[in-house]
C-alpha cells in the first residue's frame, strides 16, 4: 500500500481563526457594555456578560488551537500500511493501528461530516492521552461510542473522497490479514 499523505488547509484554518476572533470581540463587548445588548428576549445583564466571558473563553482557546495549526507544519493526515496518523484536530492521538480498527462510520452534525474511528480497546486510547485531550475524547466517547473522529474541515480534502479511501483502505487491511 502507498504512503497518502494529506495535508492541512491552511485557507481553511484561516477563516476559523477570523470567526474565532470575531466573537472574541463581541464576547468582549458583551461583558464591557451589556446594556447596549438588553432586548426583549435577553433582559438580564448579568446573562449577557456571562455569555460574552463564555464567548471570549471558548473562541480565544479555537484562536490559539487555530494559530497553533497555523504553524504546524506537520501532515494533516497520513494513511499507510500501519494504520492512520491524524493530525487534524485537538484530540488527534497521532497513529491509529489498522489491527486496531473495527469501523469508520461517517457522522453529520449540523453541516459538518465526520468520520469515527471504532477500535477494539477505546479505553486503552484514553488512558495514553494528556488529561486535556482524555476529557475532549471523552465527551467523543459518551456522544457517539468512540474516542476517535476525524474531520476534513481542517484538510485541504474532499470529505466524500476522504470517506471513501479510509473505508476502502480498512477493507485493504482486512484482506491482507
Amino acid at each position: 500500500m502507498n504512503k497518502i499523505e494529506i495535508p492541512l488547509s491552511k485557507t481553511k484554518i484561516v477563516l476559523a481563526l477570523i470567526g474565532a476572533f470575531g466573537f472574541v470581540i463581541l464576547g468582549i463587548f458583551f461583558i464591557i457594555n451589556p446594556g447596549t445588548f438588553l432586548s426583549p428576549i435577553m433582559k438580564s445583564e448579568v446573562i449577557i456578560r456571562i455569555v460574552g466571558v463564555i464567548s471570549v473563553l471558548f473562541f480565544g482557546a479555537v484562536a490559539i488551537y487555530a494559530i497553533k495549526k497555523m504553524l504546524d507544519n506537520k501532515v494533516g493526515l497520513t494513511i499507510d500500511d500501519n494504520g492512520i496518523i491524524d493530525n487534524t484536530n485537538a484530540s488527534s492521538v497521532g497513529l491509529i493501528k489498522w489491527s486496531d480498527i473495527t469501523e469508520i462510520t461517517t457522522k453529520q452534525v449540523m453541516s459538518t461530516k465526520f468520520l469515527l474511528i471504532f477500535t477494539k480497546d477505546p479505553h486503552d486510547i484514553l488512558e495514553k492521552v494528556s488529561w486535556i485531550k482524555r476529557k475532549l475524547m471523552a465527551a467523543n466517547m459518551k456522544m457517539y461510542g468512540t474516542p476517535l473522529c476525524i474531520t476534513s474541515s481542517t484538510l485541504k480534502y474532499n470529505f466524500s473522497d476522504l470517506e471513501k479511501l479510509m473505508k476502502d483502505r480498512l477493507n485493504e487491511q482486512r484482506v491482507k490479514n
